[in-house]
């Protein structure tokens, strides 16, 4: 089991009052070094280029990468440009590229990309949702273009709907992106009827659903779908932002339900895929819970 992250991650200034802060990535990296001692870290390079423009188009590189504030400006109500952002977005991108080289090389089976700002609202052309560059759709399409693969499947239990990621994924057959999430709730997308060419499967959770609910819709829904696409590796949209303490949303989950999550995909992964998984880091935004949900999905992911 790997982690990836990186310092520069933390350099991504959202400002005083914004939910997403430095202090979410501490949170996580300290409390997964205090419970899991043997874990090995590495260090994360850039992305390229190359490898963003497979999901993203150059004017979104241009604007994240080219525009290099002198202060904090606002791309819309809740995303925002910093001095330090370009490169927090490249590490984090760079994170997953390295988290999937990994695990398809041989290296390790399973990896979390402990980084920040997330990526799963960004769409090709259109950073939004706190999310710079959609650094899993990065992943998967390496994973497709380097290393030859044929089916990734990427599963999603933010709360909020991964907008970016369907959008970037509904019309390429090669990948399947299956999530969980609160609706209504921004960013507003994932209805059942969201089905893209076939490979889009959405299981939409009312305010205030709780472990029974969730569980079936994977139990019912999502995790039968993962099983028919039969991917050759597995990533995951690991938000903990539907746990019953964060402040952005109403759903009722715990840790445990995280957990249970999680021991589902990695037994579906032994025998899918070999095991093979990515995970990386979404939402949460209650630091107590960010940190104890971050802990039971590693310790699942270990098993």
């Amino acid at each position: 089991m790997r982690i990836y992250s990186h310092p520069a991650c933390l350099a991504h200034d959202t400002g005083p009052a914004h939910a997403e802060r430095p202090e979410r990535l501490s949170a996580v990296t300290e409390a997964l070094h205090a419970a899991f001692p043997q874990l090995d870290w590495h260090e994360v390079p850039r992305a390229s280029r190359g490898q963003l423009l497979r999901a993203h188009t150059p004017a979104l590189l241009e604007q994240v990468l080219e525009t290099r504030p002198g202060e904090r400006m606002q791309l819309d109500a809740d995303t925002v440009l910093s001095p330090g952002s370009a490169e927090a977005a490249l590490r984090a991108a760079g994170a997953v590229v390295a988290a999937v080289d990994a695990v398809l090389r041989g290296q390790t089976t399973r990896a979390f990309c402990a980084v920040r700002p997330p990526g799963h609202h960004a769409t090709a052309n259109v950073a939004m949702g706190f999310c710079l560059f959609n650094n899993i759709a990065v992943g998967a399409l390496h994973a497709l273009a380097a290393h030859g693969l044929e089916r990734v499947a990427i599963v999603d239990f933010d709360v909020h709907h991964g907008n970016g990621t369907q959008a970037i994924f509904e019309h390429d057959p090669r990948v399947l992106f299956a999530s969980s999430h609160q609706l209504p709730l921004y960013p507003g997308t994932g209805l059942r009827n969201e089905t893209g060419d076939g490979n889009i499967v959405n299981a939409p959770l009312s305010p205030e659903a709780g472990s029974a609910e969730f569980r079936d819709a994977w139990s019912r829904r999502l995790l039968p779908a993962v099983a028919a696409f039969k991917p050759q590796l597995l990533m995951i949209s690991a938000g903990f932002d539907a746990h019953w303490r964060d402040p952005l949303a109403q759903l009722q989950l715990d840790a445990t339900d995280f957990a249970w999550v999680t021991d589902q995909l990695v037994e579906l992964a032994k025998q899918l895929c070999g095991g093979r998984i990515v995970s990386t880091l979404e939402g949460g935004y209650d630091l107590t819970a960010l940190a104890e949900s971050s802990v039971a999905h590693i310790g699942a992911l270990l098993a």
